[in-house]
């Protein structure tokens, strides 16, 4: 498996993207960019709801980590799980959930994926394989170990996927996971999303490596960095590691290198990046970098052809909302529903 990391780090990340589209031809660079900006346009509208007070506790957006969500889990069979963190979102729509459930869920209304008992940080949507966003860092990790090994007993050729962040590969659940997939080689793909802060902290101020995917070694396993701002090239990758998966080689861990536009949280403002930063990586948003790829890769997109694309986004996530605010709470008798104590 070949490290993805751009060789000249000189390139413009759109060149970068362009040459994605170019090697791979993929004929459904429209979908991809279709569903990064219904993500991106979700979180927009869930920002809103924040702001207005219809939100119960707080919202964890992932604006600009869109193509490291999308890349993995297009990737991903039927059959396979995916497991991911409270920033988890977009990943659980990549993974086909329904808009308005997502909004249901996150407004606490009787509609939402689990009748709107679980909130922003746990969308769950087992019927995917979307086992579940977690609120504790790295607590999902073991979930999709135990998925993988699920998978491996029962000999159904699927794969578990884990999201996290760079701030999880310091915790003990991390290294057990990884540790306990490499011994077993069992069928899991390990996603760490860099975007360059664990809640407030930069990666500096609190891991001693810079490159997170070297870690990949102490577990026997391959580690792969890929710019996580190319959904195209993070889809290689990702298909890359399931193959690998599935023929019984074991695990894979990935570094995607993205960056996430808002603050940690809601009641983040973020004063604590650089001059300058969001400004560079805002350069670097994945919706541009792909519109500027189909623009100059194979069949050459027409402005009017991507402005459709996200007009099309744009009307779907206008018409979940609407009806996810129509929704009931849930009734008082459901409230303690799948509540065992």
């Amino acid at each position: 498996m070949t490290d993805t990391t751009t060789a000249n780090p000189g390139a413009s990340a759109a060149e970068t993207t362009a040459a994605s589209l170019d090697d791979g031809a993929p004929q459904d660079a429209a979908a991809l960019l279709g569903l990064m900006w219904r993500i991106r346009l979700f979180e927009d509208e869930v920002k809103k709801f924040f702001a207005l007070n219809l939100v119960r506790g707080s919202t964890h957006l992932c604006n600009g980590q869109e193509a490291t969500a999308v890349g993995v889990c297009k990737a991903l069979r039927p059959g396979d799980t995916m497991t991911c963190t409270y920033r988890g979102h977009g990943a659980v729509l990549a993974m086909g959930a329904a808009l308005d459930r997502c909004f249901g869920e996150i407004l606490g209304r009787a509609g939402g994926l689990c009748g709107g008992r679980s909130g922003s940080m746990h969308l769950t949507a087992v019927e995917l394989g979307a086992l579940g966003s977690n609120a504790i860092v790295g607590a999902n990790l073991p979930i999709t170990v135990g998925a993988a090994l699920s998978a491996q007993h029962l000999g159904t050729g699927a794969v578990g996927v884990a999201f996290c962040g760079d701030g999880a590969t310091n915790i003990g659940a991390f290294h057990e996971s990884l540790n306990l997939a490499s011994v077993w080689k069992l069928p899991a793909v390990f996603v760490i999303e860099n975007n360059l802060y664990g809640e407030y902290s930069p990666v500096a101020s609190t891991t001693p490596i810079t490159r997170l995917a070297d870690r990949a070694s102490s577990y026997g396993m391959p580690g792969v960095v890929v710019d996580g701002n190319d959904v195209v090239a993070v889809r290689s990758v990702a298909l890359d590691a399931l193959e690998r998966a599935r023929s019984g080689a074991g695990p894979t861990l990935i570094e995607a290198n993205t960056y996430r536009q808002e603050g940690h949280s809601r009641s983040d403002p973020a004063t604590y990046r650089p001059e300058g930063e969001l400004d560079r990586w805002l350069a670097r948003d994945p919706i541009i970098l792909l519109q500027n790829a189909m623009r100059a890769g194979p069949g050459s997109a027409t402005d009017a052809e991507i402005e459709q694309i996200r007009s099309d986004a744009a009307a779907d996530v206008a018409r979940a909302r609407d009806r996810a605010l129509s929704w009931p709470e849930p009734a008082v008798e459901d409230r303690l529903k799948d509540v065992y104590a």
